[in-house]
């Protein structure tokens, strides 16, 4: 569940202009440069501030995700190119029936303290992910298991889990030690794709360090990965080396990672450009006008598309009750002209959304948001006007200011104003770790942006973690029992032909209620320096550290 603070590249251009004449050109499918390199050695890629301490079962954007995918190795590795799952730290996971699992962990694997990586290490992380009083921001992912309910805190007020509210369990009746090096799961109902789900950091193993001191692990987590963490300096750098124990399959060829955190997009590419930064994992839209960026970086960018959407989002009802009726919902996403903010700000390296689901995944169906996605002013505005008109001040879109989407919200507000007559204003927070916070605390009003990159290759990832009640990235509140039904259906099912049809019949329904509004499809756009090579695109639109080296 990766709230992404970076897809969206930033814009040297007016809003006020952006209904001029569309910029020509166009860019690159190629996603990676192949020239072998030497192994060792250090690079520095440009980072940003993680929302939470490093805790795999806390990480929820990539901030963070991109560190801790490289300290976490998981049961489960997704291919760069294909996010085809194959088995990494587990020897094999096995069930008849979708719903018992057998998972046996390869023996030999530790720690980056030298411990061993046993099944316990498993069991003992899910568990504390899915204890309600701990908080952590990804023990949704743990609702499938079952005894997740008796895990949850019940109570009401500002700690539901004071008094008669704390949960009844502290464990999960549907995880169990059998030995060293195997456990097993039993879900509440059948989950047809749980290992595919087994690759995404929410499920890492975590060693015994961490129950002894939660609060130091943050600061310096200790995985199993390639890399291990040498210092978090905050707000300046996180400073990663090679892990001389890794015995997996994917090691890196570097010796150092250094993620050097900014607080704009700009300063990162002018580093690049001068060979003070290694990798720049998204282009300013000022380089990507006309194709700049290819001439600035020749045989030095690469471009792909990926498991990312954008998307815009509306604070819960309780927050702000001005964007309750689905009409008025509607009626800004009708008054987006996604075409000409691609093509002006962004140089046409979006895609235009028209669904909740990203196109690179099977079970993805076109146009499924319908009319609603659709510029078309005067609908809009009648729209709008048969829902009683908009009843607040102005409309608002609040973005972090450090991921570079000033220009493209002030664009989108400048769209909205114009075919509503209502005033829009883009309004910026100071870095992704406080904007998300607000979000989280519920502080926000108004609309926010919100992106998703994939955390597994299903249809599921973009509906269930965003858009199912309770799911810990449903920044919106948004409940739909109905919804929800397809969803558990969906999950249950056997064949995957059936559980991708209630997947997308699940996925239509959000048109009528239009809790968010789906934006672009994610082209990732990437440069690096002259002294790196091998730099490749994943599917999840990351960098693979596999490949990049030294020249």
């Amino acid at each position: 569940m990766r709230g992404t603070t970076r897809t969206v590249a930033v814009a040297a251009m007016s809003a006020v202009a952006l209904l001029a004449a569309g910029c020509g050109g166009g860019s690159s499918d190629d996603n990676t440069t192949p020239a072998e390199g030497q192994a060792g050695g250090e690079i520095t890629v440009f980072g940003c501030n993680p929302q939470n301490p490093l805790v795999p079962q806390n990480t929820g954007e990539t901030c963070g995700g991109d560190v801790l995918d490289q300290v976490f190795s998981k049961l489960v590795h997704y291919d760069a190119d294909t996010a085809k799952p194959e088995n990494d730290q587990a020897e094999s996971i096995e069930t008849e029936d979708n719903q018992n699992f057998t998972i046996k962990v390869k023996q030999g694997i530790k720690f980056h303290d030298g411990t061993e990586l046993k099944a316990k290490n498993f069991v003992d992380a899910w568990n504390y992910a899915a204890y309600g009083p701990n908080g952590m921001y990804n023990g949704y992912f743990f609702e499938p298991v079952e005894g997740f309910g008796d895990l949850q805190c019940t109570g009401d007020g500002d700690d539901p889990c004071a008094g008669d509210g704390k949960p009844s369990a502290e464990t999960l009746t549907g995880l169990a030690v059998v030995d060293d090096y195997t456990f097993t799961v039993k879900t509440t109902e059948k989950v047809s794709n749980l290992p595919v789900r087994l690759g995404y950091t929410a499920f890492a193993a975590l060693p015994d360090a961490f129950f002894a001191d939660p609060e130091a692990f943050g600061d310096k987590p200790i995985g199993t990965g390639p890399y291990k963490l040498d210092a978090w300096n905050k707000e300046q750098s996180i400073v990663l080396s090679k892990n001389a124990d890794y015995a997996g399959d994917w090691a890196g060829k570097v010796d150092k990672i250094t993620f050097k955190i900014y607080q704009e997009v700009d300063p990162a590419y002018n580093d690049v450009l001068a060979n003070n930064l290694d990798i720049v994992t998204s282009i300013p839209a000022s380089a990507l006008i006309d194709d700049k960026y290819k001439s600035d970086l020749p045989e030095r960018n690469a471009q792909k598309e990926t498991g990312v959407i954008q998307t815009i989002t509306f604070a819960p009802t309780k927050v702000d009750p001005n964007y309750a009726d689905p009409k008025v919902r509607a009626a800004i996403s009708m008054a987006i002209d996604r075409e000409t903010i691609n093509q002006q700000i962004f140089n046409n390296t979006r895609v235009p959304a028209t669904g909740w689901v990203s196109p690179v995944v099977d079970g993805y169906k076109a146009d499924q948001c319908g009319e609603n996605c659709v510029y078309d002013p005067e609908k809009a505005k009648a729209l709008l006007d048969e829902a009683g008109g908009f009843k607040g001040d102005k409309i608002t879109l609040s973005y972090n200011a450090d991921g570079g989407h000033k220009e493209w919200t002030e664009a989108t507000c400048n769209s909205i104003k114009q075919a509503l007559g209502v005033d829009c204003v883009a309004t910026g927070v100071v870095d992704f770790a406080t904007f998300r916070a607000q979000i989280g605390d519920e502080k926000m009003k108004g609309m926010f942006r919100t992106g998703w990159q994939m955390d597994y290759p299903s249809i599921e990832n973009f509906l269930a973690p965003l858009l199912k009640t309770g799911a810990s990235s449903n920044d919106g509140n948004y409940s739909n029992p109905e919804f929800d039904k397809l969803l558990d259906q969906a999950a249950a099912a056997t064949d995957e032909a059936e559980a991708n049809s209630l997947y997308q019949q699940a996925e239509a329904l959000l048109a009528a209620d239009m809790p968010q509004i789906p934006m672009y499809y994610g082209k990732t756009t990437m440069g690096w320096s002259d002294k790196v090579t091998g730099v490749k695109i994943t599917a999840f639109g990351t960098v693979d550290y596999t490949q990049v080296s030294l020249k």
